[in-house]
């Protein structure tokens, strides 16, 4: 599994602008079962910190940019969003953290499930604890991981 494999959309230019659709179970691996957006973010907010269990995510930047820092227990990618065409899927028990967001930046998210407090890890520690039960391990700071 790559972490945080890109997603390219489509895109239809004319004179009169630009227009972007996305399509799931085509442009996404899942059927979308809901989409919400984030807007009027605070430029020093951080949101997220947490990780699901079972939900899969595409996360795009509608408008303005954001910082979106991946973690699967054993590697951390840091990956900048401010194209409205290009998404980052992040699969089940994956830490995301967003951060450093533009002024006016709007996040759209897709996802796989309804919503289910449930289904969220919402403590690091237990994070990693889930993701070396399903079989990554987390690396030790040493191997050049995330420290636990």
């Amino acid at each position: 599994m790559t972490l945080g494999r890109l997603i390219d959309l489509p895109v239809i230019s004319d004179p009169r602008g630009d227009l972007t659709f996305v399509e799931g179970g085509r442009h996404v691996s899942f059927d979308i079962a809901r989409i919400y957006y984030l807007y009027n973010v605070p430029v020093d907010a951080e949101r997220g910190g947490h990780a699901h269990r079972e939900l899969s995510q595409v996360v795009f930047a509608l408008s303005g940019s954001f910082r979106l820092t991946l973690d699967d227990g054993r590697e951390r990618r840091e990956i900048w969003l401010r194209d409205p065409r290009k998404g980052v899927l992040i699969e089940s028990l994956t830490w995301r953290e967003m951060d450093a967001f533009s002024q006016g930046a709007v996040v759209m998210v897709l996802a796989s499930h309804p919503y289910d407090e449930a289904d969220y890890i919402r403590d690091h520690d237990a994070f990693l604890a889930a993701a070396s039960e399903r079989g990554r391990p987390p690396a030790s700071p040493a191997d050049g991981g995330a420290p636990t």
